[in-house]
């Protein structure tokens, strides 16, 4: 099988794509990753090849960040903006794909940029998977509002609200993505969450669920010794240094937000800092994208990044943006979670996780040392920490080797029925 693996968005939405990646070539198969311009050295440094597709995606971050309409009271402007950011970076990624894709048999890709590849897939005949990291389609399991009382509205809302998004998303589009016919070659939705999480959801989509797509052995969390350290990963001394600071004081609170901007970095530290003094516990920093200096004191570390599976057990708790990668590490480690949110797919996960009792949530714009410190109170209760524990016992950890199974079964699938077709 020859397999072209479009995974764009920030490193969340890579990370992915390179696991999966990784269990295909080790199957044997031919695989090609097109990533996000920023994310190929990051791969590469993984000892995963990859090629650039589309636009840098911090650019497209950067972009939205400075763009002053999101917070005008003007509806309209807002729509606008938010059409506007939708078609950003597609006719690139077009071109890309559509050099890309001949000779392939079959293209799969992460949720953003899915309409993209499935537009090139369909133009070749080609089958197309998307592996969905949360419950995106229209159903009636999931609120569309992602606050507390919309459990309370009737299902059929929701169904109507993902639809109207869905509607609304093509329609910004439509200016730049050609149409396609929707008959032809095979497609699947692949379900790479925990359905336990949104009550109902398995029951209203056909499947595969997955499981996450876990990074179990702390791959993405090292450079790979064949090349030197990259920028975007630290050094292997920091995790030597990060691994004594562990062992030499109490479990800490852990707090990473990713690619997704702190507002002014040492405004967010203080309080960071502060916080955690209150609270007589030690503060263990992942930096992500921000410009946030690392170093190491007694009380506090500050790194670029951390292994997840490694580091997240020996947290006291985790705060952070709600990605659905960083919410899955967490679960499987079994520590109690502050979620922050700040777009997409995390007010979600803070409201599905608080809604069982495994975090306590907020936006991050509303966010304040006291708010903070009463959130790290309610997850700190032995109820939620209890719940936390039994709950990381029965997260799967074959996410990744379950959906190359589902892209293997789709490409046989489609084999099949094409061979049904000769004469």
């Amino acid at each position: 099988m020859r397999a072209l693996l479009a995974f764009t968005g920030s490193r969340g939405d890579a990370q992915p794509g390179i696991l999966l990646a990784r269990a295909l070539r080790e199957r044997g198969h031919d695989v090609t990753l097109a990533l996000a311009p920023n994310l190929v050295t990051f791969a590469h440094d993984h000892g995963v090849a990859a090629v650039p597709f589309g636009r840098d995606t911090a650019d497209l971050l950067e972009a939205q960040r400075t763009d002053h309409r999101f917070a005008s009271r003007d509806p309209r402007a807002r729509l606008r903006a938010l059409f506007e950011l939708q078609r950003r970076g597609v006719p690139e990624q077009l071109e890309d794909l559509r050099t890309l894709a001949p000779g392939h048999d079959l293209v799969v890709a992460g949720m953003a940029g899915e309409e993209v590849a499935e537009s090139v897939a369909r133009s070749l005949g080609l089958p197309f998977a998307a592996v969905h990291f949360f419950p995106i389609q229209p159903n009636s399991a999931v609120p569309v509002v992602p606050v507390r009382w919309a459990y309370r509205v009737p299902g059929f809302v929701h169904r109507w609200g993902w639809s109207a998004l869905a509607r609304a998303r093509a329609a910004a589009l439509a200016p730049v993505l050609p149409a396609t016919p929707r008959q032809g070659a095979a497609t699947t939705r692949i379900q790479a969450y925990d359905p336990r999480l949104f009550a109902g959801v398995r029951q209203q989509f056909p499947g595969p669920f997955t499981g996450f797509l876990i990074d179990m052995d702390g791959f993405l969390s090292t450079t790979a010794a064949s090349g030197p350290p990259p920028p975007s990963t630290r050094p292997r001394s920091s995790a030597t240094s990060l691994e004594s600071w562990l062992d030499a004081g109490t479990a800490p609170i852990y707090v990473g937000f990713g690619s997704m901007d702190v507002g002014d970095p040492a405004a967010f530290v203080a309080m960071l800092r502060e916080v955690c003094a209150r609270r007589g516990r030690r503060l263990l920093l992942a930096s992500g994208w921000a410009t946030i200096p690392t170093g190491f004191d007694d009380s506090v570390a500050i790194v670029d990044q951390v292994d997840h599976a490694r580091v997240l057990p020996r947290c006291i708790a985790a705060v952070h943006h709600g990605g659905a990668g960083t919410t899955a590490a967490a679960l499987r480690a079994g520590v109690p979670q502050v979620i922050c949110s700040v777009q997409a797919d995390q007010p979600y996960w803070g409201q599905a996780l608080q809604r069982l009792g495994l975090a306590a949530t907020m936006p991050a714009k509303n966010l304040t040392t006291e708010r903070l410190d009463a959130l790290l109170d309610q997850v700190a209760n032995p109820d939620v920490v209890a719940r936390a524990a039994t709950y990381a016992i029965t997260v799967a950890t074959d996410g990744v080797e379950r959906t190359a199974d589902a892209i293997e079964a789709l490409v046989d699938t489609a084999q099949f029925h094409t061979a049904g077709r000769q004469p």
